[in-house]
């Protein structure tokens, strides 16, 4: 409930404070007084957006700011799911300032607009005559219904399913046209895949397959640099290896004399040495250079797949290609995949719209229950409310799909009169019956649900004599279960009341604000006299305001 509210530079209010008790909170004044002004500004809190208009001085912001208990209500998830501080004391600010900007706050901590908003409807509950137009709205009616027939945690478990087979609907759509896609270039992976495929790369080490093409390409060129290369070496008299043995000896000859000699002979002996060995090295790979004209074809032939293939993929590397081939058997394979995929969520679909289905039953047949009992109550309090003759008929149909609250389809029809058919309710419902009609299904709510703060303005618009006290009574007893704030201009409804606020106009430094202040028992008694009668309060209305605070 709302504890407290304080309002400063307001439109016509330039400083209001003014505590809330629990119970029936009753709202007087005269027609212009301001409270309109008092309902703005709870609006301009509770998330509606600023106006400039709205700031009375405009050298100074406007601060709108109201403390509420709200440990009844047991919220703190809601806090949670926007990311706000949770607090059983719970205090709204929004300031206005004079450059247009505003900023909100929910105990102390920075919020946007939106969270504002999410919260505001778990708070407080504004109804005017224009707010009455949410009876149309088939979601408010089946709201209504669903809480006589406690189907809370039916809904949260069907919110939940729905959700995942939305989710998983739009993810087989995704895939299906993934699909389609993907199938256009399968046919194109593929081949690019075989081509990689068919070159054989892994293992393949590019230097040496050039190297064996050049030594196949070369056979004959080789063969005639190592036949003369072994002559050199070895010719009679004039080979190199020979002329080196023949200076080798001389040298042996001398090396005695002296270390220097000794070192000429012994590098020379390592360069026979050497010499002796390459003879022998490039007389073994003369025996292996043999002309194959097949293997020859063969190696050109996977040299030009492999540098076509490079030049195709702009690569330069066989790793690259290789990295390539695994990428395009990757999107094979998932393309190929896509339909035991698609298969496996479809199951799944339809395992969710078989549950979607059962819950939605369940929920159809506990409304079902509890609309006669809806009826009867409605029906009962309008009565009471002056209309003896309405009639409610709730019409539950069979959705062709699922909706966020279920598979119905409602239509709430009324009539007020005897004799005239039933007709929808925004068809033949006059504004006064409106408001009687949202009293009523308010009315039944309390008794069945925690209720945030209710505040009627032009509830009783249409009503007097019996029936104003009536609506007097409903109101008080709604009042034992929530906090209910009240404005009216009937004195039944004022005596009710077990606060009465009084809002007002006065002249202050030249200009005309508006005020608002507690009345005590002697002010309510000069208030609801003045209700009954008129400024000139006769010593009837005086007895007849005292009989109605008692």
């Amino acid at each position: 409930m709302i504890t407290q509210l304080s309002i400063k530079n307001y439109a016509l209010i330039d400083d209001i404070n003014v505590d809330f008790t629990s119970g029936l909170t009753i709202i007087t004044g005269e027609t212009g007084a301001g409270k309109s002004i008092l309902l703005g500004a709870l609006s301009l809190l509770l998330g509606k957006r600023a106006e400039l208009s709205s700031i009375n001085d405009t050298s100074k912001k406007c601060i709108i700011e109201a403390s509420f208990s709200i440990k009844r209500l047991k919220i703190q998830n809601v806090f949670e799911k926007n990311t706000m501080d949770y607090d059983p004391e719970t205090i709204l600010r929004r300031e206005l300032f004079p450059n247009g900007k505003s900023r909100a706050f929910v105990n102390d901590s920075p919020v946007t607009l939106q969270q504002l908003q999410s919260l505001a409807p778990y708070l407080v509950d504004i109804h005017t005559q224009h707010e009455t137009l949410t009876l149309f709205s088939e979601n408010f009616q089946m709201e209504v219904i669903d809480v006589l027939a406690n189907n809370e945690n039916l809904l949260q478990s069907y919110s939940h399913e729905l959700k995942e087979y939305f989710n998983l609907t739009e993810t087989i759509s995704e895939l299906k046209y993934k699909k389609e896609s993907a199938n256009k270039e399968l046919d194109y992976n593929t081949f690019l895949y075989n081509e990689i495929e068919q070159a054989k790369l892994k293992g393949v080490n590019l230097q040496s397959l050039e190297e064996s093409f050049e030594t196949l390409n070369n056979t004959e060129s080789i063969q005639e640099v190592f036949s003369k290369a072994m002559q050199l070496f070895s010719e009679e008299h004039i080979g190199t290896i020979e002329t080196a043995k023949e200076i080798r000896n001389a040298l042996s000859t001398i090396k005695s004399y002296a270390a220097e000699y000794e070192s000429f002979w012994e590098r020379l002996n390592s360069c026979v040495i050497e010499l002796e060995d390459l003879q022998e090295s490039i007389h073994d790979a003369t025996s292996n250079v043999e002309a194959n004209p097949e293997l020859l074809f063969e190696t050109n032939n996977a040299l030009q797949a492999i540098y076509k293939l490079q030049q195709k993929h702009a690569v330069a590397t066989i790793d690259e290609l290789l990295e390539i081939q695994n990428t395009l058997k990757s999107q094979i394979d998932s393309t190929l995949n896509l339909d035991e995929k698609i298969n496996d969520l479809e199951v799944r679909q339809k395992k969710l719209h078989q549950k979607l289905t059962q819950l939605g039953t369940k929920i159809s047949l506990t409304r079902s229950e509890a609309i006669p009992i809806l009826k009867k109550k409605m029906e009962h309090i309008l009565n009471q409310l002056g209309l003896p003759n309405a009639r409610f008929k709730f019409e539950l149909s069979k959705s062709t799909s699922f909706k966020k609250n279920g598979t119905d389809t409602l239509a709430l029809l009324f009539t007020a009169n005897k004799g005239l058919d039933y007709a929808p309710l925004k068809k033949v419902a006059s504004g006064g019956e409106l408001s009687r009609i949202m009293l009523a299904i308010k009315s039944v709510l309390a008794s069945y649900k925690k209720l945030p703060t209710l505040i009627f303005d032009e509830i009783d618009t249409g009503v007097s004599g019996e029936v104003a006290t009536k609506m007097a009574l409903i109101l008080e007893t709604m009042s034992d279960k929530l906090q209910l704030i009240c404005i009216t201009h009937l004195p039944q409804l004022a005596g009710k009341g077990n606060n009465h606020l009084k809002i007002y106009k006065e002249d202050h430094n030249n200009l005309t604000v508006t005020r608002l202040r507690n009345l005590n028992a002697e002010e309510r008694i000069e208030e609801i006299a003045e209700m009954i009668g008129g400024k000139e309060k006769s010593e009837t209305a005086i007895l007849h305001a005292k009989e109605l605070l008692n």
